[in-house]
């Protein structure tokens, strides 16, 4: 039987100390999620397994093995590790880089056999990436390049396969088809498998065991049922969270949430563009910020509706996995004509919610001041063959206002309404001279 044992981990950067007492016990079969928020340890976690990282303290064993004496060879040849971006340098095809993973069972200048070849073709079969064995790949997107890294990696035929943040360039189908690949193989065949996942709910509808970590310790580990409560989300994401149990998946489903605060209303009213649970946080502000919200289009099983419903906002949506409807746009169109604001979050954009980004124009030709979170690239979450980067440039030219992250969003809205506080107590040249520069920027006056 396969054993992973790590044993009183501790992990420094020179003399900054990031990892602490980490011990984890984990046999065959187990599909393990790492959880926890940035900077709380995950990926020094796996370095240090994968001996990237060596221990300050502590050791982990390879079926009863330091596995910090074995040779890289011999490591490779038991486990393959999933990176969270794979720099490629020389453009490669696809099968090329997938046999490379068969490197750690070959001898010195052994070329591949038939074997080796058959090995590669069945990872590649079982990640839906055949089709790209001839393909160079750095003339593959984002999400298929993440998935020949994973066929590379089943390639070695591993009995332990670490995956950090696998499904971060991969849209809502292949996150599903690797899952359920990962689960089966760790049922069927006894894989063991460590995945470092932001999403909890992905996390509690395929791992049997989970770690959460918080500032480098492990402060819950066990079953989802054991790690994944309201009072733990709360402990450490600093989130209130209602936990339930899907009746589809039969696993647990976490909403993010917390009762609004009793805040002097804005007499604002924000419109949200968003979706995976990418609006769920930013609903909670508004609100409780005293903003009053609607939100759409968002497919009922969507993260983000199951928030807007807890929450009480009005938001238009539609069947799950279904394209926007135009009496749903209608509605959505209704709701934005009636925002005094737009926020666009950083949402991943299918065909099915393109029509979004048209909506978004709309409130820019409407005089509605647009906000879009470029958070992450558009080109790592577009999968409409390059028709949302085309449409999100389009708004910026229209005169959207892009930012970072959600905190600046927040930033200058509250700028925002300081500035218009100012307007009321201010001499008229100078309320004229704010309010010349609230227009340029697409700020209403009232």
């Amino acid at each position: 039987m396969v054993l992973l044992n790590v044993d009183g981990v501790e992990c420094r950067y020179g003399s900054v100390k990031v990892l602490e007492g980490v011990t984890l016990s984990v046999k065959e079969g187990d599909f393990v999620g790492i959880l926890g928020p940035n900077g709380s340890g995950k990926t020094t976690l796996f370095k240090s397994i994968s001996r990237t990282l060596k221990p300050h303290k502590g050791t982990i064993l390879l079926n009863n093995t330091d596995v910090y004496t074995l040779k890289s060879i011999e490591v490779a040849q038991h486990m393959a590790i999933v990176p969270q971006e794979s720099s490629i340098g020389f453009s490669f095809n696809a099968l090329d880089i997938v046999l490379m993973g068969r490197n750690p069972h070959m001898g010195r200048f052994q070329m591949e056999t038939a074997k080796d070849v058959e090995i590669a073709r069945k990872a590649m079969n079982l990640t839906n990436t055949w089709y790209l064995a001839k393909r160079p790949i750095n003339e593959l997107s984002g999400g298929e390049k993440q998935r020949v890294v994973i066929a590379r990696a089943l390639a070695q035929e591993p009995e332990i396969l670490l995956l950090d943040e696998p499904l971060t360039h991969l849209d809502i189908v292949n996150q599903l088809e690797i899952m359920d690949l990962v689960k089966g193989l760790c049922v069927k065949e006894g894989l063991i498998a460590l995945a470092v996942i932001h999403d909890l709910n992905l996390a509690a509808r395929y791992c049997n065991y989970a770690l959460l970590l918080k500032n480098g310790e492990v402060f819950a580990a066990g079953s989802l049922d054991q790690v994944l409560t309201s009072k733990n989300i709360k402990s450490v994401f600093h989130v209130d969270a209602i936990v339930k149990k899907n009746a589809v998946t039969n696993s647990l489903y976490v909403i993010p949430l917390s009762p609004p605060k009793s805040s002097p209303p804005k007499n604002r009213s924000i419109h949200l563009i968003c979706g995976a649970g990418t609006g769920t946080a930013l609903m909670k502000i508004f609100l409780e910020e005293g903003y009053s919200v609607t939100t759409g289009v968002l497919n009922v099983l969507d993260t983000d509706f199951e928030t807007a419903e807890f929450l009480n906002i009005p938001v238009a949506s539609e069947a799950p996995f279904s394209p926007i409807t135009e009496k749903t746009q209608k509605a959505n169109l209704a709701m934005i004509s009636k925002a005094s604001t737009v926020v666009v979050t950083s949402v991943p954009f299918g065909h099915g919610n393109l029509q979004n980004l048209e909506a978004a124009k709309e409130a820019l030709k409407k005089g509605i001041p647009l906000y879009v979170i470029d958070e992450v690239p558009i080109e790592s979450r577009d999968f409409t063959q390059g028709q949302a980067t085309a449409l999100l440039g389009s708004l910026k030219s229209m005169g959207a206002v892009f930012v970072k992250n959600q905190d600046e969003l927040l930033h200058m809205l509250n700028v925002s309404e300081e500035k218009l506080k100012m307007t009321k107590d201010v001499p008229p040249s100078i309320a004229d001279h704010l309010k010349a520069g609230r227009a340029s920027l697409g700020k209403p006056d009232n």
